[in-house]
C-alpha cells in the first residue's frame, strides 16, 4: 500500500528522516501526537525571549532588559496551547535555567551593535518539484550590508563528529534565503547559550550544491519508501529522546495501535531489529 508523499521539506524533517525513516513516518505521514517535552519547551521559550529583545531598540538590549522578557515569554510559552499540558517538577527551575541561558547569551555577542532584518522568518522556495520551508530564527544585516543567518541552540555543543550534520540546517537556511531573497548569507552561525559557544561557516557553491545534492537524495528516498510503504526503524542512542519509542517495533512496540488510534493505516511490514532504510547521508557526509 503506497502513502502520500508530504508537501514539502524542513530541515528538522531532513534530520529526522536521515535519523531514523520510521520516526519521519511515525511524525510527518502518520502525524502521531508527540507529548510536549522540558527540553522543546525551554528552547522554545529562550528563543521568545530573545526575539522579544531584538524587538526593542538596539540601545535598549540590555541584560537588564532581557531578564524580565524570559518571565513574559515564560507565561506566554506555559499557557500556549501546545505546552498547557506540559508537566515541571520545579516551574521555578525551568525558568531560572531558562533564565540563566539568556545570561550566557550575552557573552556570545552584543544585541545592541546587531541589525536584524527576519525575527522567526519563514521562508520557503520550490527546487526541482520540492517544496522547502524553515524558519529563521534570526537573519540580520552586517555593517558591510551582507546577510547572516543565527540560529539559537540551547541543547549542548555537538562533538566534532556531527557538528556539521547542526550546520547542514543552517546552510538549509542560506540556500533558501538565495533562492527567496535573491541573496546568499556572507555567514552562518550557530549560537550555543549552554556552554556558550559559537559555530560559525561561510556558504559556498560547493558547500550549496552539496545540500541540493543531499536534500535531493533525501526527497527521492521519501518518495520510494512512500510508494513502497517501506519505513524501517533505525535503533540507536537518539531512542532515547525519541517520543514514538513506546511504539516502535525494535523496542517490542505496536505502530499498528498507535495509528488506529489517531485514524491512520495500520500496515506495518518490518522487522524489529531491521536496518535503516536508504542509508543515503551519514553523520560523516552531512
Amino acid at each position: 500500500m503506497s502513502l502520500d508523499v508530504p508537501g514539502s521539506l524542513s530541515p528538522s524533517k531532513v534530520s529526522t528522516f536521515r535519523d531514523c525513516a520510521l520516526q519521519f513516518r511515525f511524525s510527518v505521514i502518520d502525524r502521531l501526537p508527540e507529548p510536549p517535552s522540558p527540553s522543546a519547551a525551554k528552547g522554545t521559550l529562550v528563543h521568545r525571549a530573545l526575539e522579544l529583545l531584538f524587538g526593542l531598540a538596539p540601545a535598549e538590549r540590555t541584560l537588564d532588559a532581557a531578564l524580565p522578557l524570559v518571565d513574559v515569554a515564560a507565561d506566554e510559552i506555559l499557557r500556549s496551547e501546545e505546552y498547557v499540558d506540559l508537566e515541571l517538577d520545579n516551574p521555578e527551575a525551568f525558568v531560572a535555567d531558562a533564565r540563566s541561558l539568556v545570561e550566557r547569551y550575552f557573552r556570545l555577542e552584543d544585541p545592541t551593535a546587531i541589525t536584524p532584518v527576519g525575527l522567526e522568518l519563514k521562508l520557503e522556495a520550490e527546487v526541482g518539484g520540492v517544496l522547502l520551508r524553515g524558519i529563521i530564527d534570526r537573519l540580520e544585516e552586517a555593517p558591510d550590508g551582507s546577510l547572516i543567518v543565527t540560529d539559537y541552540k540551547t541543547g549542548r555543543v555537538p562533538g566534532e563528529r556531527y557538528e556539521q550534520g547542526k550546520l547542514g540546517g543552517v546552510h538549509f537556511y542560506a540556500y533558501l534565503c538565495e533562492t527567496a531573497l535573491g541573496r546568499r548569507p556572507s555567514r552562518i552561525q550557530l549560537l550555543y547559550m549552554a556552554e556558550p559557544v559559537a559555530i560559525v561557516a561561510e556558504p559556498s557553491d560547493q558547500s550549496i550544491r552539496g545540500l541540493q545534492r543531499r536534500v535531493g537524495a533525501i526527497w527521492s528516498a521519501v518518495e520510494r519508501a512512500c510508494e513502497r510503504d517501506d519505513f524501517r526503524p533505525n535503533p540507536s542512542r537518539l531512542c532515547d529522546w525519541c517520543a514514538f519509542k513506546t511504539f516502535c517495533p525494535a523496542w517490542g512496540g505496536n505502530p499498528d495501535a498507535a495509528r488506529a488510534a489517531a485514524g491512520t493505516p495500520v500496515d506495518l511490514r518490518v522487522a524489529p531489529t531491521a536496518p535503516a532504510a536508504l542509508p543515503l547521508v551519514t553523520a560523516a557526509t552531512a
